[in-house]
Parts: C-alpha cells; sequence; structure tokens
C-alpha cells in the first residue's frame, strides 16, 4: 500500500499538484492504521501460530512474548510507511538521513540498557525496538507537517547462514536506497511530462547499481575468509560462510537489478503487474524448489537458498521484460491523465470541507 503512495505523491509532486499530495497521505495513514489493528490479532496469537507450523514450546513461548512487545512498533510502522513515501516523492531525503542515523544510535542505547544493564530480556528488547519506532514516527511527523502546509523474530538457525545473509542485507540496504530514488525520479518525471528523462534515469540508475554489484560481489569472493572471522573464530562456522559465499555473491549480483526494476515499476504505477510478478516468482516457482531442495535433497539451507535465488532471477527476468517494453510516451500521457483526475477530486474535496 505505501508504494502505492510512493507513485501518486510522486507523479502529482512531479506535475506540480501540491495540494493533492497531503489528501492522498492522509487516506494512506487511516487505511495503513486499519490494517494495523488486523494484522495486531496474529501478533498477539502468534505462540498458537508458530505451534501450529511445527515450533517447540519454549520457541513459541518466546516469539509470542517478543511479538506482543512489538504490537506499538506495528501501528508507528503503519503509519511511517506513508509519511516516508510522502517526503520522498518530494525529495526530501537528507532530513530522513540524519532522523534515521540519530534514532538508529538512540535505540541502540536504549536497548543496551534495557537487556544489559537491568536486564529485561527479550520483552525489553521488543518494547525498546516498539518506543524507538514510535520516535521516529514524531520525527518524521514534524517533517511532514513542516513540508505538507513482518515480523522480527529472533530465529537463528545457524551462525554461518547469519553471517552471510547479513552481508546480503548490507549490499540490499544500498539497493533499496538506489530503489527508491529511482521510484521518485521517475514519478517525478512522468507526472511532469518528461518521458525521456524518465527512460535515462532508469538506464543511470541500473548501470551505477550494476556497478556497484559487481564490486562487491568481487570483494565478497577474494575476501570471503576475512569477512567471516569478524563474526566468529570457528573453523567449522568459517568453513560454512566460505561454502555459502557464491550463493552470496550470486544474490548480490541480482540485487543490482531487482530492486532497482521494482522502483522504477513502483514510480510507474505498475504495482498490479509486479504484485503477479512477485507471487509467482516467489510462491510457485522459487518456494517450491527451495524446499524441494532444503528438506529432500542434502543441500539443507544451500538449497533453500537456491530456490530463492531461482525465484528472485525469474522476477528480475520478468521485469526487465516489462521495463524494456515500456513506451515512455504513453507512460506519460496516462500519468498525465490520472494526476489531472487526481487534481479535480482534491479540489471537489476543498470545496465540500469549506462549505462544511
Amino acid at each position: 500500500m505505501a508504494s502505492a503512495v510512493q507513485t501518486v505523491c510522486g507523479q502529482a509532486y512531479g506535475a506540480k499538484k501540491y495540494r493533492a499530495l497531503g489528501i492522498i497521505c492522509q487516506r494512506a495513514l487511516i487505511l495503513h492504521f486499519a490494517a494495523a489493528i488486523l494484522l495486531a490479532f496474529l501478533y498477539w496469537y502468534s505462540g498458537s501460530l508458530l505451534r501450529a507450523i511445527g515450533q517447540s514450546e519454549s520457541i513459541a513461548a518466546v516469539g509470542q512474548l517478543y511479538a506482543r512487545g512489538l504490537l506499538p512498533q506495528l501501528v508507528a510502522f503503519a503509519l511511517y510507511c506513508p509519511m516516508q513515501r510522502f517526503l520522498q516523492a518530494q525529495n526530501i531525503v537528507n532530513p530522513m538521513a540524519y532522523i534515521a542515523v540519530a534514532v538508529l544510535l538512540f535505540h541502540v542505547l536504549i536497548s543496551w540498557l534495557a537487556v544489559f544493564v537491568f536486564g529485561f530480556g527479550i520483552l525489553g528488547a521488543s518494547l525498546t525496538l516498539s518506543f524507538s519506532w514510535w520516535v521516529l514516527v514524531f520525527l518524521y511527523g514534524n517533517e511532514h507537517n513542516r513540508t505538507s502546509s513482518s515480523w522480527h523474530y529472533l530465529l537463528i538457525i545457524e551462525t554461518g547462514n547469519w553471517c552471510s545473509v547479513n552481508y546480503w542485507n548490507w549490499d540490499f540496504m544500498i539497493m533499496l536506497g538506489l530503489s527508491n530514488a529511482a521510484s521518485v525520479r521517475v514519478g517525478n518525471e512522468l507526472g511532469a511530462a518528461h518521458p525521456r528523462v524518465a527512460r535515462l534515469s532508469v538506464i543511470v540508475v541500473v548501470a551505477t547499481s550494476l556497478g556497484i554489484s559487481v564490486v562487491i560481489t568481487v570483494l565478497v569472493l577474494v575476501l570471503r575468509t576475512p569477512l567471516s572471522k569478524l563474526y566468529t573464530s570457528s573453523t567449522d562456522v568459517i568453513q560454512m560462510v566460505v561454502q555459502l559465499t557464491p550463493l552470496l555473491a550470486i544474490s548480490i549480483f541480482l540485487n543490482g537489478v531487482q530492486p532497482i526494476l521494482s522502483g522504477v515499476a513502483i514510480g510507474s504505477g505498475w504495482q498490479g503487474i509486479v504484485a503477479y510478478v512477485n507471487v509467482g516468482a516467489y510462491y510457485f516457482i522459487g518456494l517450491p524448489i527451495g524446499c524441494v531442495l532444503g528438506f529432500k535433497t542434502s543441500l539443507g539451507a544451500a538449497g533453500i537458498w537456491w530456490g530463492l535465488i531461482i525465484g528472485v532471477f525469474v522476477q528480475t527476468l520478468a521485469l526487465i521484460v516489462l521495463t524494456a517494453r515500456t513506451n515512455w510516451n504513453k507512460e506519460a500521457s496516462l500519468v498525465d491523465k490520472a494526476v489531472e483526475r487526481l487534481k479535480h477530486n482534491a479540489d471537489d474535496e476543498v470545496l465540500a470541507i469549506t462549505d462544511i
């Protein structure tokens, strides 16, 4: 739902229809809040869900305790997403970055105090996370006012996998930033009726991300042993990381395309098509293959990872075909019509409020 906010707000901002931005964000806040209330039931009864999928009683109890501590975070996250997309659509990124870094440092401090100094344990960890998210929402809300005049469980399966996935997450954060930039830029340029600039933006951001991915992939392959030693001194874990590094390298390379093209799709308003692509690639291709390789062969965790890689590859291929076949002049024309309808709707709502 938040990606739709980024699409419409980005296009409206590019078309200079500023009045519509606030109305879009307000509607999204209401919808996200309602969705958070519904999801709260899953958090509250997460223990039963974990037991239903075969987890032990002890893990289910800990998971439920942690999930219930995250209930405030769920609501905060629901409010945060529309505000974040609202600000990004207007290219307000520097204040968001400063706020995020400040809240991160604050969260590290209070988490350390709650868990290690006061001994609040797992519940303390989840409650401090919830509190930090509300601080983030409050600070974003201030920035929002000035300009507008899925579950976190501590489930450690094996240290070697966690070490590799952690490096993958670092790379993914870089690509996520480029993805957001691509989404905002494409949405703005389509809204401003600049199809050639939108197309050029896609080429530039894909080339940039691919270049970064190639460099990181080479570094990971060359430094696989030193990188593993940053996390552990166990020879068994180091060997496991070395064995999993080629899969990590493939994932990093695919990250140079898939998140970027997803951002382009969001900026262009193709969420419906991309949703079908994601469901088909992950749930009908990647997940079944991963389950077979992971549980029916000797590959284990590597088999599950191979399934995910295949799913991402299929998704990436579909997005490449979709982007390559795009008529950007036609997209700009469609956006112009949509923005005009949005402007009329916003004007009608303002007049209705004024009459009241």
